[in-house]
């Protein structure tokens, strides 16, 4: 389910390339090796095509597909001579299928001397595809309202409880003079954890709206990335 709080329609999760990865197959010695790349924009996109041709610059075909944004994703493919419809195309249907975001793939193709035809293409270019991905990091990512909340020692044990009863993840505490927690909660639950912060601190905490993001926790912290309308 969306969510239109931005004003546009907002998706409440999303699979993201944490960590590049690449794996190859072998098809009738025919060498398909696949890299997988996170990436936010089309010029960071093209930066590692070139990347990729210039390291496989002997290899017959560098082709690559990729799906940047998130919100109206930006969807380009390339065959790189092999027949239409062969490679960039299938690469680009499994990023849909998995139905992953802001990721490019590029699969290098050493020509083993034996033609694979239409079918063993699309299988070939499918599967090192898939491969790759299973190589990489891929993250579940969710879509959430940064908070800030400053209150008084009096309250913070109150607040932890209901944090830890409700699931709701913390960021980072401060104690300092007031104690000041920064949390993520899902932008569905904004108004109803806004409003028991209130009530448990009898209206003292003072409650920040930090921008809205999608995240996830990782080694003891959380990865971030802002919520935009377009692509840069």
């Amino acid at each position: 389910m969306g969510n239109r709080s931005l004003g546009v329609i907002m998706k409440e999760e999303v699979k993201l390339v944490y960590k590049a990865g690449c794996d190859e197959i072998v098809e009738k010695k025919s060498r398909f090796i696949a890299h997988v790349f996170p990436v936010s924009n089309e010029e960071e996109a093209a930066i590692y095509i070139e990347q990729m041709k210039k390291e496989y610059w002997d290899a017959r075909h560098n082709c690559y597909a990729y799906r940047i944004g998130i919100e109206q994703p930006v969807l380009r493919s390339s065959d790189d001579g092999e027949p239409s419809g062969t490679a960039g195309k299938p690469i680009l249907e499994v990023l849909l299928g998995q139905d992953i975001y802001n990721v490019l793939v590029v699969v290098t193709r050493y020509f083993g001397g034996t033609l694979l035809g239409t079918g063993g293409l699309i299988r070939a270019y499918t599967d090192s595809t898939k491969a790759g991905l299973l190589k990489s990091s891929i993250v579940t990512q969710r879509l959430g309202q940064k908070l800030q909340i400053t209150t008084n020692y009096n309250d913070i044990g109150k607040l932890q409880y209901y944090f830890s009863s409700e699931a709701i993840d913390v960021s980072h505490t401060s104690y300092e003079e007031l104690v000041t927690v920064t949390l993520f909660v899902p932008v569905a639950k904004v108004q109803s954890v806004t409003k028991k912060l209130t009530e448990l601190t009898a209206g003292q905490a003072v409650i920040k709206e930090m921008g809205t993001y999608y995240y996830f926790a990782s080694d003891g912290s959380y990865v971030t990335i802002p919520v935009k309308d377009k692509v840069e």
